[in-house]
């Protein structure tokens, strides 16, 4: 069952707000008029509406913090491998490309725009209710080409160097089987990708992103359903851009990694 968070907190907080303004302006003249009649405990109703209405602040709070400056999001596969593993816990910065309306995503105030290289978080375009983590690969008007697993940006290649194989945790394959690590220049934004050689490197396919589009790729990148496969990310779904690791939790792989904890993500 699909739950929307944000909209869920943001009723909280209405309701909430409801209930502290009753406590507040309604309940606390009648609670000391009972006082002045001698009646020092009020009836439980107004105990609970007082009480209920006393989350207002905190959830006010946490709504602000969530909406406008940064959100948590854990990273839910293995698609972002090796930069994101399944099971870090990630800032996300929401005033990064605009400052936005909770629930309805009307942009309120432009700040800044995406850059290539950046780690996107972005509402899924095939399911909105979704959020997806990728790499910024093509920005507005760029002609992508992906050729023998290699990117090519308007005709330019974007270079890798190999740097040898990747020792996944727990995975006890030979290196023949193992994922080849790269880095790879995005216009000079240098990064880590994973390239499987057994895997056949496909048909090459070329795609030229629409205005106010966006085209995202994983790192890891033949084990990640992105924009080769369902195209472009339109402006309005950007949610905002990764930062920081804050917590892993694995269990798979001996739960806490306390040297990932804090990781400025690039």
């Amino acid at each position: 069952m699909y739950f929307d968070f944000t909209l869920i907190l943001t009723l909280l907080v209405l309701f909430t707000l409801v209930l502290w303004l009753v406590a507040r302006f309604i309940l606390r003249p009648k609670i000391k008029q009972l006082a002045a009649d001698g009646i020092s405990e009020p009836p439980r109703t107004m105990r609970v509406i007082e009480y209920i209405g006393s989350f207002f602040p905190v959830l006010l709070l946490v709504w602000f913090l969530r909406s406008f400056l940064f959100e948590p999001f854990r990273i839910p596969s293995g698609s972002m491998i090796p930069t994101l593993l399944v099971g870090d816990y990630i800032v996300v910065n929401k005033f990064a490309y605009g400052v936005r309306l909770p629930v309805l995503n009307n942009k309120l105030i432009d700040t800044s725009l995406p850059e290539r290289g950046d780690i996107v978080v972005f509402r899924y375009p095939v399911d909105e209710r979704l959020n997806y983590i990728k790499r910024l690969i093509g920005l507005p008007g760029d002609r992508i080409t992906y050729r023998n697993k290699q990117v090519y940006i308007n005709g330019v290649h974007m270079p890798l160097e190999p740097v040898g194989f990747y020792e996944q945790p727990g995975n006890r394959a030979p290196h023949a089987l193992q994922p080849e690590l790269y880095l790879e220049d995005l216009d000079g934004v240098v990064h880590e990708i994973l390239l499987r050689p057994q895997r056949r490197a496909g048909a090459e396919k070329s795609w030229v992103v629409p205005e106010g589009h966006y085209f995202m790729m994983g790192d890891n990148r033949d084990n990640s359903q992105d924009s080769r496969v369902w195209n472009y990310v339109p402006e309005e779904n950007l949610v905002g851009r990764a930062e920081r690791i804050w917590w892993h939790w694995d269990c798979s792989h001996g739960c806490v990694d306390f040297g990932r904890l804090g990781t400025k993500i690039d």
